[in-house]
């Protein structure tokens, strides 16, 4: 007591007592191995971290199929609707095919026979001369009304609604109304045209008159559509460029021409390509304002397009071989202006 009393008179620490022992980790038993063994292995005798690799593997390989697969049915269908025809119709234009026959090996006479026929280059002069007299009106006309219709007048939504009307109206009935119209017997054209004083003009058997005729049902059909073209991207031309034609002193006219005009080209140059594409392949307007001539392009086919020419050629000749060689031309045709399109545009990305 006296030396226990000391040491804690002196300030010294009692000594700590001893620590118990760890005790052990219980045994771990695996699946199929004894108890004690230490073995760690999950179902199937794969380690723990080798499902979290199969998911991940699986993981990655579905980002990867995953888009292919929404897009396979598109490249299905284009591959049956579109390739295939494609590709058959260049074989068929190698060879000469009767509608009921087998087929003959002929290279490029097809073709060769198209360069010598007066029928095939006057079908590409109408549809040349028809193109140009339906497109360039068109799209002139369409670029006024959109000009028009950008500004804030009564009725506006009324009036967009009304020049997309013609679009939405049947081939067939405005081409049979355009064709009553236009008829040189009784047609309220020739009426109008007698009490201003000119004679009647035939419309139907006459060249130009009936390409004209047809011109304008193409040009009544499409303005609108191509207006409202015009009117979205003169609507996304910036407010502030106005402003400031309108600061320098600059007349409505001239806003048109040195700001609407180059801001919106690249639409102009997608309307041109594309009226240029849809007048290579006019058929419905001239087939049904022929009436029973009209596969043939009238009487003297003088406004036989190449479309028609293709058709009369594969169902009415029954010459499948030089129908198809047609179709290739007028494919090689689409392709050039395609090209053309792309030399411009990119001549105007140097020249800005």
């Amino acid at each position: 007591m006296a030396t226990s009393a000391r040491a804690t008179t002196d300030g010294a620490s009692p000594p700590d007592p001893p620590a118990p022992p760890s005790p052990l980790p219980p045994p771990t038993r695996g699946p199929g191995g004894p108890k004690g063994s230490g073995s760690r292995r999950g179902s199937g005798g794969r380690a723990p971290g080798s499902s979290g690799t199969w998911r991940s593997r699986l993981y990655r390989w579905d980002l990867k199929a995953t888009p292919y697969a929404f897009v396979a049915p598109f490249f299905l269908c284009f591959a049956a609707f579109g390739l295939f025809p494609l590709i058959y119709t260049g074989w068929l234009s190698l060879h000469r095919v009767e509608l009921g026959g087998e087929a003959q090996w002929r290279g490029f006479d097809n073709y060769t026979g198209l360069w010598d026929s007066s029928f095939f280059w006057n079908a590409l002069a109408n549809t040349f001369t028809i193109g140009v007299i339906s497109t360039v009106p068109q799209l002139l006309m369409a670029l006024g009304l959109a000009h028009l219709l950008n500004y804030k007048l009564r009725g506006r939504g009324f009036l967009r609604v009304a020049v997309l009307a013609p679009y939405a109206t049947s081939i067939a009935a405005a081409t049979l109304v355009f064709a009553q119209l236009f008829n040189s017997d009784y047609g309220l054209i020739n009426s109008v045209l007698g009490w201003v004083g000119f004679d009647p003009v035939d419309w139907e058997s006459s060249k130009w008159p009936a390409q004209i005729a047809i011109s304008v049902i193409v040009i009544w059909r499409w303005t609108g559509y191509n207006a409202l073209i015009y009117l979205a991207a003169m609507q996304a031309v910036p407010q502030d460029l106005y402003e400031a034609a309108s600061l320098d002193g600059a007349s409505r006219w001239r806003q048109f021409i040195s700001v609407t005009i180059p801001s919106i080209r690249p639409t102009i140059l997608f309307t041109v390509v594309v009226s240029t594409i849809g007048a290579t392949q006019l058929f419905g307007e001239p087939m049904l304002y022929g009436g029973s001539l009209g596969v043939s392009g009238g009487s003297g086919n003088q406004f036989q397009t190449l479309s028609l020419l293709m058709y009369e050629k594969g169902w009415i000749t029954g010459a499948l071989g030089q129908a198809s060689a047609i179709a290739w031309v007028m494919l090689l045709l689409l392709l050039l202006i395609g090209g053309v399109r792309l030399l411009v545009a990119r001549l105007n990305r140097e020249t800005t």
